[in-house]
This record gives C-alpha cells, sequence and structure tokens, in this order.
C-alpha cells in the first residue's frame, strides 16, 4: 500500500479562503493539548498566551517590536516565493543587515551628526542585499539550489557576527563582555509615542507591505512576478527574463531582512551582541505563508506570531514552563497551514497493490 496525493478538478474557494483561520483554530487546539500534558490548566495558559499580552499597553508595544522584522522580512520573502524562488536564508540576511549598518557606529563612534540614522538603514539594506546577491549568483549563474545555499550562509553569517563582537570590534568598555559600544544617541531609532518602547522600525515594516501590494498588484513587475512564478515557460514567451527574476527578488527580500536586521539593532538593542534575534528570519518564513503571500496578510500573520513570541514569554513567568513552547507553537502553525493548504489542493489516495494487481480508494 502507498499514499498519493492527487489534484483536485475543482478545490474549494471557500476552505482556500478560511485556511489560514483553521490552521490558526488547530494549533491552538494542539496548543492545549501540549499544555494538559504539561500538566497546566489548558484554558488559562491559552488565555495567558494569546488574551493578557493584548490587555497591557507594554505588551502591545513589545508585540509592534516583534512584528516589525517580521512583516518586513515576510513581505520581501513573499516576492521570493510567489516568483518560485526560495530563499530560506533571511537570518543570515538579517544579520549581514546588522553588521553592515552598524558599521557607522561603531567605527566611527566619534562622529555625531544627523546623517548617521539614515547611512545605518541604507548601509544596512545594502548589507543584506548583497548577502542575498551570493545565493542569487550561485543560482543564476550555476542553477545551485538556492535553498542550501542561503540556508547555510545563515551560520556563516551568525558565526562572523560572533566573532566581532568577541574580537576587533568588542569594546573597551564592556569589561570582556562580547558587546560593541553603546550606540550614540543619534544612532537609535526614535520611538513612535512615549509609552513604549514600540519605533519607526513597524512604521518602515507597514510601508514596506503596502508598497509591495501595490506593486504585486498595479505594476508591470507585480505581473511579472506571478507570471514567471507559475510557469517560466510562459514567462519566457512573454518576454520575461527568469534570471533578472532571480536578482530582482533575492537582492528585495534581502534589502528588507537587512533593513529589519538594523532597525532591530538600532532600535531595540541599541549595540551588536552575539545573539541580535530569536530566529526572525526563519519564522517569517512561517510569516509569509501565514499571510497567503500576500503583503497585506503578512501585516495580520506578523502581529499574531509577534502575539506568541509575547505571549510564549507571560507563560514562562505565570506558569514555568520552558522558553521552548513558542516554539513549538510556531512549528504547529506553519504545519497547519501547509497541511491545510495541500489538502484543498490535492485529495489523498490510497493505492493497494497485491499479487501484481492494483486497487485504489480515495480519502476526501
Amino acid at each position: 500500500m502507498r499514499i498519493e496525493l492527487e489534484r483536485r478538478a475543482n478545490p474549494s474557494l471557500l476552505f482556500s479562503v478560511l485556511s489560514p483561520f483553521l490552521a490558526l483554530a488547530l494549533t491552538v487546539f494542539a496548543g492545549g493539548i501540549m499544555f494538559a500534558l504539561l500538566g497546566k490548566d489548558p484554558v488559562s495558559a491559552l488565555y495567558s498566551f494569546f488574551i493578557e499580552p493584548l490587555l497591557d499597553i507594554w505588551s502591545l508595544h513589545e508585540i509592534a517590536i516583534k512584528a516589525a522584522p517580521l512583516i518586513l522580512i515576510g513581505a520581501g520573502l513573499s516576492v521570493c516565493y510567489r516568483s518560485n524562488n526560495w530563499n530560506i536564508g533571511a537570518e543570515g540576511q538579517f544579520i549581514a543587515g546588522a553588521i553592515a549598518g552598524a558599521i557607522v557606529p561603531v567605527v566611527f563612534h566619534d562622529w555625531h551628526s544627523s546623517l548617521v540614522l539614515p547611512l545605518m538603514l541604507i548601509f544596512g539594506m545594502i548589507g543584506g542585499a548583497l548577502y542575498a546577491a551570493i545565493p542569487a549568483f550561485l543560482k543564476a549563474q550555476m542553477n545551485t539550489n538556492e535553498i542550501l545555499t542561503s540556508l547555510m550562509l545563515v551560520y556563516i553569517a551568525q558565526l562572523f557576527l560572533d566573532w566581532l563582537v568577541r574580537g576587533p570590534w568588542r569594546s573597551p568598555d564592556a569589561y570582556n563582555f562580547p558587546v560593541t559600544r553603546d550606540f550614540a544617541p543619534e544612532a537609535i531609532l526614535p520611538e513612535l509615542v512615549s509609552s513604549g518602547r514600540a519605533n519607526l522600525g513597524f512604521v518602515f515594516a507597514i510601508v514596506a507591505a503596502v508598497g509591495l501590494w501595490i506593486m504585486m498588484r498595479y505594476t508591470l513587475k507585480g505581473f511579472e512576478i506571478t507570471v514567471l512564478g507559475q510557469s517560466e515557460r510562459a514567462g519566457r514567451f512573454a518576454g520575461f527574463s527568469s534570471k533578472r527574476m532571480i536578482w530582482f527578488s533575492m537582492l528585495l527580500s534581502g534589502a528588507f531582512a537587512g533593513l529589519a536586521g538594523i532597525s532591530e539593532v538600532s532600535g531595540v538593542i541599541g549595540k551588536l551582541q552575539p545573539i541580535i534575534s530569536p530566529g526572525y528570519g526563519f519564522t517569517a518564513i512561517i510569516v509569509a505563508f501565514l499571510g497567503r503571500l500576500n503583503p497585506l496578510g503578512i501585516i495580520a500573520a506578523g502581529l499574531f506570531l509577534a502575539l506568541t513570541y509575547v505571549g510564549g514569554e507571560a507563560v514562562q513567568l505565570t506558569l514555568s514552563v520552558s522558553d521552548k513552547v513558542t516554539r513549538v507553537f510556531q512549528g504547529l502553525l506553519l504545519f497547519f497551514v501547509l497541511s491545510c493548504d495541500t489538502l484543498i489542493q490535492y485529495r489523498i489516495r490510497l493505492v493497494f497493490s497485491r499479487f501484481g494487481q492494483t486497487s485504489e480508494g480515495g480519502a476526501h
């Protein structure tokens, strides 16, 4: 016996729309089971995870802080994925952007000017784009699998950051701790309001997502992305270049990831340190698919995934559970999103084989 997936002739439009909500409901249900197995009351645990962070101004600011990089990176990745280019290394491009943007406040720490912050943001985008250019070049020129190359480059970026903050960029005033100098005030992203820590990074994310939505919906470039993503052969007949699209989508997503990296360092941390991300680059993949690769949907998905970060911290304190609970929720969400989308497009078919004969049975 073997299991096969057979494409449905007419996938349900209703279930296609409801798929993300169904995935969310299944994730919450599975999360309740997980808390019960941990010996915790599922109702109070889920309340602490999903509701309690929404009732406090400070928590809302933290959600905005964590949503900003997720939305920025997820919006950039949506262009890649819709064009059939699978950039899995946004975490490395996030780090590369943070390092490149930090050159100004760390290396030129005696330079105080209103140009410092704009240059940091520009350098961050360039750094992320250049790092994404490596797998783009390897795919465009050598047909190398961009999933593997972009993913492996993440670890190189992490190790390079660790070497920098422990070596040439380590602050002389940090008592041998692996951190850089604290950024000067002119190198810090301004806060949006005085009631919390949310900064301009959230504005960057919203503007970027809306701008990409406009591009995808109303411009020729958006049409080109859609056509090449659905059929490279059809794109060639239309005069579109798949190689140029590789460069465009990878550099764009890398630039957005780099902007997210320097925004996180400048707006939240205030210096470089060995770990600057809890895995935003990987979580943004879930954000992109939960938002159905639609930049506006990605805004909502980014806010929800940010809620899982803040809610995970809350249940750690109130219920004394592991910090891995957040990762489990995010993994469950990705699993259910992909499962729901797959079962909407395909039906499961059981193929039985006995004595050289084959019989089939379908499951809807």
